[in-house]
């Protein structure tokens, strides 16, 4: 008897434990966004879509887990993922699915010298107007503004007279109810320094909305005021 032989005799035979199989999560409230936007644009089943390396669950810097960007003919229609309850539900509030809204934005369609470099652009300021609400607990309304005070553009190159946005219960898709609670969508319209200056009240943000016109963000529009 070899050496190997002794070994493989004195080896027990360690007991089969049957393990609980692991639940599935579904993701109910990103499908359920993702059929609202399917009923507004038939046939795009696969937009183009901005998913977040590192969640910020595992410590990531970005909030949201995804953006996804539908076409809307003369626009690119912009949702995020994860301002919501996308997964399980999380919070103690059934009729409501996380802070209860998911955000959007209309960017105009241009030839633009590098359309992908916007496209990110965009999902970063998403990301960053997430980021205030999940760290600082901001909650953003329908006739809101966002304004910083900075003088550079909103676009990738910062050249652009818009400089920050008013916020519009987004009028192109409904609201929503889940197995996680109801979601809204607020959508982000880009503004001038001009125009932001002029604004202090909800009053005062629907009167310029009216002005302008239009949801969609334009980055070669002039200032109304």
């Amino acid at each position: 008897m070899g050496l190997f032989d002794m070994f493989k005799k004195e080896k027990k035979e360690e007991p089969v434990v049957n393990k609980p199989e692991e639940k599935e999560i579904e993701p109910v409230g990103w499908d359920a966004i993702e059929q609202e936007f399917l009923r507004v644009y038939p046939g795009q089943e696969h937009p183009k879509h901005y998913g977040t390396i590192i969640k910020w669950i595992l410590g990531g810097n970005d909030p949201l887990d995804g953006i996804s960007i539908y076409d809307g003919g003369s626009y690119w229609h912009f949702v995020t993922f994860g301002l919501t309850e996308i997964y399980e539900k999380e919070t103690d509030t059934p009729e409501i699915s996380g802070y209860g809204y998911e955000l959007t934005l209309k960017l105009k369609k241009d030839e633009y010298e590098d359309e992908e470099a916007e496209f990110r652009n965009i999902c970063g300021i998403l990301q960053m107007i997430a980021r205030l609400t999940f760290t600082k607990g901001e909650i953003f309304r329908p006739f809101e503004y966002i304004y910083t005070g900075q003088k550079e553009g909103i676009d990738a190159k910062q050249k652009s007279n818009l400089t920050g946005f008013i916020t519009v219960k987004d009028p192109v898709v409904e609201t929503i109810s889940t197995p996680n609670g109801k979601v809204e969508f607020l959508e982000l319209i880009g503004m001038t320094d001009a125009e932001l200056k002029t604004l202090s009240t909800v009053g005062s943000v629907m009167e310029i909305y009216e002005k302008l016109g239009s949801d969609i963000t334009d980055y070669h529009r002039q200032s109304i005021v």
